[in-house]
C-alpha cells in the first residue's frame, strides 16, 4: 500500500521520496504484521517476506492480490527453488520454507476484503498520528513496528 512521502537523506534535508507499505494478515487470527518498502520491485517484496518470515515464522499459504511486484515475486521464487545452486546448498531448508501463493483475480478487489480492510485502518491511524509530518525511513518503520 501507498505511496507515503519521506524525507530522503538527512534530517535536515528538505527533499523528500516514496516508500511503501507491505501488510501481512493472519488469516486465522487476524493479527497484522507491518514491513516498510522502499520501493515497488520484486526485490523489495522479497526482502520483506523474509523480515515477515524471520520475525514470526514460516507461511503455508499466502494469498495476494496480482500486482506485477508479486507475480514477479513468485516467479523469481519459483526459479530460485528450482535452480541447481538452491538444491545444491539448501534443499533440506527448502523443504521446510516452501509455500504455496495464491493470487485473487484479477481486478477484483473484494476477494482481499480482509486485507483491504487493514489498508484502511492503518490509513486511518497514519494519518491521526502523523498528520502533515515528514518523517525519516528509520523513524516510519519504528513507526509501524510500534
Amino acid at each position: 500500500m501507498g505511496p507515503f512521502e519521506i524525507k530522503s537523506g538527512s534530517t535536515r534535508s528538505k527533499t523528500t521520496t516514496k516508500c511503501y507499505v507491505a501488510l501481512f494478515i493472519s488469516m486465522a487470527t487476524k493479527a497484522i504484521h507491518l514491513e516498510l518498502v522502499s520501493n515497488l520491485t520484486s526485490e523489495a517484496f522479497i526482502a520483506a517476506l523474509k523480515h515477515f518470515i524471520a520475525r514470526r515464522g514460516l507461511t503455508d499459504h499466502l494469498y495476494s492480490d496480482n500486482g506485477s511486484n508479486f507475480v514477479g515475486a513468485n516467479r523469481e521464487l519459483k526459479e530460485f527453488f528450482k535452480s541447481e545452486e538452491f538444491l545444491r546448498q539448501v534443499h533440506n531448508y527448502a523443504a521446510k520454507t516452501q509455500f504455496q501463493w495464491h493470487f485473487i483475480p484479477p481486478n477484483s478487489p473484494h476477494f482481499g476484503g480482509l486485507w483491504e480492510a487493514g489498508v484502511k485502518s492503518l490509513k486511518y491511524q497514519c494519518k491521526r498520528i502523523v498528520g502533515k509530518a515528514l518523517l525519516t525511513f528509520e523513524e516510519f518503520s519504528t513507526l509501524l513496528t510500534q
